[in-house]
């Protein structure tokens, strides 16, 4: 448990290095001065000056930061962020986000490379085989106490001569209702291991655990391993098409809240900590899945990140924009008041992610790793 949520943490913080490393790029390509490019946030551990730029590693290990000479005004030398043309400035702004699309993209590359299984709904139709495989297991269930784990994938269920193929989410559900408080044989299939274990689904049970006290994904291998030469052509081509998807399921989300639906079903936010359960989830279903899962949300949060909200890095270039039609830059202090109360508002937001959504997420991923 504790090795995938490291590996999930540090990819996270992976892709925010990433992102800054993207404006630290830009703005050196254009002659700006980087005061500091640090790995976590202060304070500061250790610091190395090379050039004109301080290298340092600080305590708090969530991220990553540029400081860029005269970003927040005040300062109007050639080395300067103010004293680039709009369009420079533009393109170093823009360079975060540019850097997560490029992640995303080597990401899908390699995924193409070694292919994928990836979680589908039952709906779907295939010409090929899918799986169910368990994803969450409630501390204490018959599951639980018959020794089942998550990333193990039911093939057969049985009880007495009813025998049953499985390759659908409703296949289980309907065997298992149909035989509650009925010892049943399931046929599971853990990496390269295949055997049966026997267990009696609960006729009452704690409500969002069900009778056997599993959660269930179906998957199949969507993305099939390409040829070295094809895949490439194929990350990007996918890379676009996702870019598509996240767009359409983010104004999706907002016409919801605005018609005053609330969130779609399976729309509730997440911050640093689900996010981190998520891609620690990502990782039991192999090496294909975790890129995969990682390049969308690199994808996401690109697109996130141009929303036009101060604090991000579309506010910035809503200032920008305001710039070049006054063809005077707002004042220095107003904008910083501007961006420092949003990122106030982020950061209560997170907060309230954190407390109503994540924190249950993390206390259900202990209970069903133990």
């Amino acid at each position: 448990m504790f090795l995938t949520i490291i590996i999930a943490f540090f990819s996270l913080i992976a892709l925010v290095v990433i992102h800054e490393l993207g404006h630290f790029t830009l703005a050196k390509m254009f002659g700006v001065k980087v005061e500091e490019f640090g790995l976590g946030y202060p304070p500061r551990l250790i610091g190395k000056k090379f050039g004109e730029t301080l290298y340092s590693i600080n305590l708090l290990p969530f991220g990553a930061f540029v400081r860029i000479h005269g970003e927040e005004g005040g300062v109007e030398d050639y080395q300067s962020f103010v004293g680039k043309s709009i369009w420079q400035r533009v393109l170093i702004v823009l360079g975060g986000v540019a850097a997560f699309w490029i992640i995303a993209t080597v990401l899908f590359i390699i995924v193409f490379s070694i292919g994928a299984e990836i979680p589908i709904n039952d709906e779907v139709n295939l010409n090929f085989d899918a799986k169910v495989r368990i994803v969450d297991v409630a501390a204490n269930s018959p599951a639980s106490i018959a020794g089942l784990k998550t990333g193990d994938t039911i093939i057969n269920l049985k009880f007495q001569s009813d025998s049953r193929q499985i390759s659908k989410v409703k296949d289980v559900q309907d065997f298992v209702s149909s035989y509650k408080g009925k010892e049943i044989t399931l046929t599971i299939q853990r990496q390269n291991k295949v055997f049966d274990v026997s267990l009696t689904p609960r006729v009452s049970y704690p409500e969002g655990e069900g009778s056997m006290g599993v959660g269930l994904e179906r998957t199949a291998t969507i993305i099939k391993k390409q040829f070295w030469y094809q895949a490439p052509l194929k990350g990007i081509i996918y890379c676009g098409k996702m870019t598509g998807e996240v767009i359409k399921g983010i104004v999706s989300i907002f016409f919801s809240l605005f018609k005053g639906r609330g969130l779609p079903v399976g729309a509730e936010p997440a911050g640093i900590v689900g996010i981190t359960i998520f891609l620690a989830r990502a990782v039991e279903f192999g090496a294909g899945f975790f890129l995969y899962f990682v390049a969308n949300i690199a994808i996401f949060v690109a697109i996130f990140n141009l929303l036009p909200i101060p604090a991000l890095d579309g506010g910035k270039l809503v200032f920008l924009f305001i710039e070049k039609i006054r063809e005077k830059a707002v004042s220095p202090k107003i904008e910083q008041s501007i961006t420092m109360a949003f990122f106030a508002l982020l950061i209560l937001f997170a907060i309230f992610v954190t407390i109503k959504f994540d924190i249950p997420r993390l206390s259900d991923f202990i209970k069903s790793e133990l």
